[in-house]
């Protein structure tokens, strides 16, 4: 995660804790984009991840 979003620090990460709906706050919050961006882009990352 920390490849994609280089702007999320640890504690955000702590804060998140696996719920995508933190993630998604968490993102738009350090980008300054629209939640619906973040939510394509997380879906995006997601699709292209080996270990799911």
């Amino acid at each position: 995660m920390k490849e994609q979003w280089g702007k999320l620090t640890d504690d955000d990460l702590d804060q998140i804790a696996g719920k995508r709906d933190q993630l998604e706050g968490k993102i738009q919050e350090r980008y300054g984009i629209e939640r619906d961006r973040a939510r394509r882009d997380i879906d995006d990352w997601y699709g292209h991840q080996t270990w799911h």
